[in-house]
C-alpha cells in the first residue's frame, strides 16, 4: 500500500513537472514572439527617425536659403484660379529668387519653341521687394514679397510644409485675376535643376 502510495506520488510529481516544462516551453516562445515584435518596432521607429531626420535637414536648408534670398521651388503642379489643375515639369516651371531678382517661369508646352521663353511658356523677370518671413507654432513657414519688373507685377505667397522642404507659392497678379499657385519643392538656388528660358512677352 505504501509503495502505491510513493508511485502515486512520484507519477503527480513527474506529471506537474511535465506540465511546468510545457509552460515555460511556451513561455519561452511567447517571449521570442514577444521580442521579435519588439525588434521589428524599434527598426521601424528607427526608420522613421532617419526619414524625419532626412525631411528636417531639407527644411533647414529652405528655410535658410529663403533667408539668404537664393532659392528655387521646382513645380511638379500648377493649379489655376479656376480649379484646373496641371501637371509638369520641374526644371522649366518654377518660382526663383536670387541675387534680388525674382522669376516665376511656366513651360506647360516643352515642344512649342515659338512660345515668349522658347520653353513652352513664359519667364517674367522683376525685383523682389516687401519681404515677410513668419513661421506658426506647428512649423509652417509663410514667406511672402512683391515682384516689380517690366513684365511683371505681383505679389508671391509662399507656404512651407512644417519640418519638410514641400512647399506652395502662390502668383497674384496685381493687375489681373490669374492667380496661379505652383507646387513642389524647395532648394537651395545653386542646387537647384531649373532651366531658365527667355525673359518677356513677344
Amino acid at each position: 500500500m505504501k509503495t502505491k502510495r510513493v508511485l502515486f506520488i512520484l507519477l503527480a510529481l513527474f506529471a506537474v513537472q511535465v506540465s511546468l516544462f510545457a509552460q515555460e516551453k511556451k513561455m519561452t516562445r511567447k517571449e521570442k514572439e514577444a521580442a521579435w515584435r519588439a525588434e521589428r518596432l524599434k527598426k521601424r521607429a528607427q526608420e522613421e527617425r532617419q526619414i524625419m531626420h532626412s525631411d528636417s535637414i531639407q527644411y533647414v536648408q529652405a528655410i535658410n536659403a529663403i533667408r539668404n534670398g537664393s532659392w528655387a521651388l521646382e513645380a511638379s503642379n500648377v493649379t489655376f484660379n479656376n480649379g484646373v489643375t496641371r501637371f509638369v515639369t520641374e526644371s522649366t516651371n518654377f518660382v526663383s529668387v536670387d541675387d534680388g531678382q525674382a522669376v516665376v517661369q511656366t513651360a506647360f508646352n516643352n515642344t512649342n519653341i515659338n512660345s515668349p521663353n522658347g520653353l513652352g511658356g513664359l519667364t517674367l523677370e522683376g525685383r523682389i521687394l516687401g519681404e515677410e518671413l513668419k513661421m506658426d507654432h506647428e512649423g509652417n513657414v509663410y514667406y511672402n514679397y512683391n515682384i516689380q519688373g517690366a513684365e511683371i507685377s505681383a505679389t508671391v505667397n509662399v507656404v512651407i510644409t512644417a519640418h519638410t522642404n514641400q512647399a506652395t507659392a502662390t502668383v497674384n497678379p496685381n493687375f489681373s485675376s490669374r492667380q496661379m499657385t505652383m507646387s513642389g519643392y524647395i532648394y537651395p538656388y545653386e542646387s537647384a535643376g531649373v532651366i531658365e528660358g527667355t525673359s518677356g512677352y513677344y
